[in-house]
């Protein structure tokens, strides 16, 4: 999730949050999942987030959306920020889920539709950030009937600190933890 250039790359609006993304190889960490992903078949589904110059369709109804909407530059659709970071090798396989509201990738997007399709029936959470973002897609996944997995290496959080409490005090209640050895591991 929002593993994007004007997140976490080298356009990021979020220099604290790029820092401890790559402080804990969380980009690194993915590549290497995804990568595995496809090669036994499974979906890849990258939900990523962008405004429109003029932010139509785009609410200031959080403080967190409304500092971002202040932002003429921040995270423009069809623009380098919006971008997926290079390193995750993204492959013409992979889909792409885009939203421009609200902090979680599910409510009002085509994603749940997407991952019906594909027969998902387990959602593995990976990218920005324990904060929020994840917490929501996970919470919604839930929600709407999936299984949930959180490979640990493959998120992150700030203040340092914070994301591992996260985990352990709100994602293993809603999803198995695990690391991105065991869930290769686990592909066979």
């Amino acid at each position: 999730m929002e593993l994007q250039r004007g997140v976490v790359g080298d356009c990021s609006s979020f220099p604290e949050l790029a820092a401890a993304v790559a402080q804990e190889r969380v980009v690194e960490h993915t590549a290497r999942l995804l990568a595995a992903a496809r090669g036994h078949g499974a979906p890849v589904v990258h939900c990523t987030a962008g405004f429109t110059a003029d932010r139509r369709g785009s609410p200031a109804n959080a403080p967190l959306i409304t500092a971002m909407l202040r932002r003429p530059e921040h995270l423009l659709e069809d623009t380098a920020a919006t971008e997926l970071v290079p390193e995750l090798g993204a492959e013409a396989t992979d889909l792409r889920s885009h939203r421009r509201h609200g902090v979680a990738p599910f409510g009002g997007t085509d994603l749940h539709a997407t991952l019906q399709g594909l027969g998902v029936r387990t959602v593995v959470a990976c990218g920005v950030s324990l904060n929020l973002g994840i917490v929501g897609l996970c919470v919604e996944a839930v929600d709407l009937g999936y299984y949930v997995v959180v490979p640990r290496d493959t998120v992150a959080g700030i203040p340092g600190g914070y994301g591992q409490a996260v985990l352990d005090n709100t994602m293993s209640l809603v999803a198995t933890l695990t690391t991105v050895d065991d869930l290769i591991g686990a592909l066979g």
